[in-house]
């Protein structure tokens, strides 16, 4: 059986496992995420060398514009210290590496296996420290000029105070959205996702009205990408999409929007948004079939020189 260790770098955790070349989750695991660059490299070395001599091939997704000219990482998102590093001089290995960007890993997961499979132009969008969003045309992953395309992080809600509060990847945050209802339900742990949304699914009041204005800006969000490039549907992701009322009260704040102004209900098609396959293991999926992708094409180029 061809495995193959698989990484989802986010800002709090790092999530690895095995994955086998058809897609099957064999092992999963989870640790959180240092913040430096020095306990960074030694704690994923640490993994590595604990499988090394056990799979074929190794996959991250990793936040960040990731250059694949360069086989750069620029910017990093919610990890600055991974700012123009590159992963195949970071780590010690014996198997190929290839590093994709963790929105671009989600949209490449769903169009693998999961909910963007038989669509030919789809968005994946990923709610977690920040917004991250892969983009699906004609059923290939959308890379823009500087493999920049589909960082809607970068785009801004409040033309008049432009700070870092004012992009779509803090207003977008799924981490800060829980950090505020439990700061004003006054709960222990500013964290706990789980208490979270055990009040907002039983009606809290002050729990609800932060819900949905957040699902109310990420409806937004969709319309203003849907404005551009008018696609057939629309995944969540990231870990609150394991609650239904997230996507259901997505769908229903751009219901709103749509019915706000007859101009955009008679004028745009209304796209389909439902939520992620994988939910939050699509990094992990979309990762390895970038890696798939990648050695399919060095293996068709080895024998075009043949």
């Amino acid at each position: 059986m061809k495995k193959y260790l698989v990484f989802d770098i986010g800002g709090t955790a790092i999530k690895f496992g095995l994955i086998d070349h058809s897609g099957k989750l064999i092992e999963k695991n989870s640790v959180k995420t240092p913040q430096n660059y020095y306990d960074f490299v030694n704690l994923v070395q640490s993994i590595l060398d604990r499988y090394n001599n056990k799979i074929r091939g190794i996959a991250f997704s990793v936040p960040g514009r990731i250059d694949h000219d360069k086989d750069m990482i620029f910017g990093g998102g919610s990890l600055p210290f991974l700012d123009k590093k590159s992963f195949n001089n970071m780590f010690e290995v014996s198997v190929p590496i290839s590093v994709e960007n963790d929105g671009k890993s989600a949209a490449l997961s769903e169009l693998w296996l999961g909910n963007l499979k038989n669509i030919n132009n789809g968005a994946s969008i990923v709610l977690g420290t920040g917004v991250g969003s892969g983009i699906i045309m004609n059923h290939h992953l959308v890379y823009g000029a500087n493999y920049q395309a589909g960082e809607i992080s970068f785009m801004l809600n409040d033309n008049a105070n432009i700070t870092y509060n004012s992009l779509e990847g803090s207003l977008g945050s799924a981490v800060k959205m829980v950090n505020e209802i439990a700061e004003k339900l006054n709960l222990p742990d500013k964290n706990d996702g789980i208490k979270v949304f055990n009040e907002i699914n039983n009606d809290n009041k002050l729990a609800l009205r932060v819900f949905k204005r957040y699902c109310h800006n990420i409806a937004l969000l969709i319309h203003n990408i849907q404005s551009v490039l008018d696609l057939d549907r629309y995944t969540i992701g990231g870990g609150i999409s394991a609650q239904k009322i997230v996507t259901e009260t997505i769908n229903s704040e751009f219901d709103n929007i749509r019915n706000s102004l007859p101009i955009i209900k008679t004028t745009l098609k209304r796209p389909e948004i439902v939520e992620s396959k994988f939910k939050n293991d699509a990094n992990l999926y979309g990762a390895l079939y970038y890696w798939l992708l990648k050695a399919d094409n060095v293996n068709q180029l080895q024998k075009d020189i043949i």
